[in-house]
């Protein structure tokens, strides 16, 4: 049965295969970007009932919600989800590819419309298979991937995995690192949290001539940069992956004034729930005594993100599995972990799942440029390579 099952998904994705990459060139070409995806939801949701299914339009504001279910299957049974994402960036497009983005500075620069285009491929297939599905499936279409505080809480809080209540959930993701064809999996913690954080120092400007009238936001930010980075290299545990960067420094003063205010924007990463939540206490805390100990003040202001993304070892050792009967062994890789940051995560925190990566490399194609790149874009192959592997996941053992 199996052998069947993979034979009719490797001969389906090679049919569907122009459709979904007219699919993937539409989303491409009217990119929406994070809450905004009204027109994106509409349209996957005409996909979704072209095929016979009964979509649920505005779930989690903007994401999209349907249930593949067998003549087997009951209103009781628990289902497995599969998760795309649908938002784009505020990115200018700088490709010359026919489908180019239609919207000035907005761009799906990393891979969400390849994500959805595949995701509704697979689809296509599973209704096809929905008789033979050990268990319902789930399609989540959801808003939002890009911005915190991450779509992923507003699909969660509108009741995504209940009714029915979902057991596990697959998700992929581009890779541009790694070559079309082969897909990747990482068991256990993979991704890192991913919190904002945002500091204004307050000083007292004047002439640069008379620095000791001043107040100099300028080197109390300088000061503080520099101590920042002693909570990573003497307050955290080697073996927890950490890291703090600030990529953000404006001081709108001149050659001969001292300004009244410097502001800095960072990021912090981590992997452990319990040395995130000092740390982000350390952050704050050092930034106001530094300030505070030069005459002036720091407002400190952190916008928490995501969690850490931990795969469920199971699940993704399983699906691994699949991918090397699949695929062959020398076309599935072991990631390495990367201090990254993605809100399936906020799933991961729910319910098992396995957040897998889709090499969509191609040098000979030039097709190199990494996500968030106004270059980024991908071999169509990969296209088939996803929707095979989504398609594959719910018969994963």
């Amino acid at each position: 049965m199996i052998n069947s099952i993979h034979d009719i998904i490797s001969k389906r994705s090679e049919e569907l295969f122009q459709k979904v990459k007219s699919i993937r060139e539409h989303i491409h070409a009217n990119p929406e970007l994070s809450y905004q995806e009204h027109n994106t939801m509409e349209f996957v949701a005409g996909e979704l009932e072209s095929i016979g299914l009964t979509p649920q339009r505005g779930f989690g504001k903007t994401g999209v919600v349907a249930l593949i279910k067998g003549n087997h299957h009951s209103e009781h049974d628990i289902a497995i989800g599969l998760r795309a994402d649908l938002d784009a960036l505020p990115i200018l497009e700088e490709t010359n590819v026919d489908y180019k983005s239609k919207v000035d500075g907005v761009m799906h620069a990393c891979g969400h419309d390849v994500h959805t285009a595949v995701l509704l491929g697979a689809a296509e297939i599973l209704y096809e298979l929905r008789n033979e599905l050990p268990q319902p499936v789930k399609l989540i279409f959801q808003p939002g991937e890009e911005k915190n505080p991450g779509g992923a809480t507003y699909m969660i809080k509108d009741g995504v995995l209940k009714k029915p209540t979902i057991s596990k959930m697959f998700a992929l993701h581009v890779f541009p690192d790694m070559q079309v064809g082969h897909v990747g999996f990482k068991e256990g913690i993979y991704m890192a949290s991913c919190d904002e954080i945002y500091i204004t120092i307050h000083g007292k400007g004047g002439h640069g001539a008379t620095p000791h009238q001043c107040i100099d936001p300028i080197m109390i930010g300088v000061n503080l940069l520099q101590s920042m980075q002693q909570i990573v290299s003497r307050k955290c545990d080697p073996k927890i992956p950490c890291v703090l960067s600030f990529g953000h420094f404006e001081a709108l003063g001149s050659t001969n004034v001292i300004p009244s205010q410097a502001h800095l924007k960072g990021t912090f990463r981590t992997m452990n729930e319990v040395w995130r939540a000092e740390a982000l206490s350390l952050i704050e805390h050092t930034a106001q005594q530094i300030a505070q100990a030069s005459g002036g003040r720091a407002e400190v202001l952190i916008s928490k993100g995501y969690p850490y993304l931990e795969n469920n070892p199971e699940l993704t050792s399983s699906l691994r599995r699949t991918a090397q009967n699949f695929l062959g062994e020398s076309n599935v890789e072991e990631l390495p972990i990367r201090l990254t940051a993605e809100d399936f995560s906020f799933y991961s925190q729910e319910v098992p799942v396995c957040f897998f990566r889709l090499g969509v490399r191609n040098e000979a194609k030039n097709l190199t440029f990494s996500v968030h790149h106004p270059k980024f874009n991908i071999d169509d192959n990969a296209l088939k390579i996803g929707m095979q592997m989504m398609a594959l996941a719910p018969f994963s053992e």
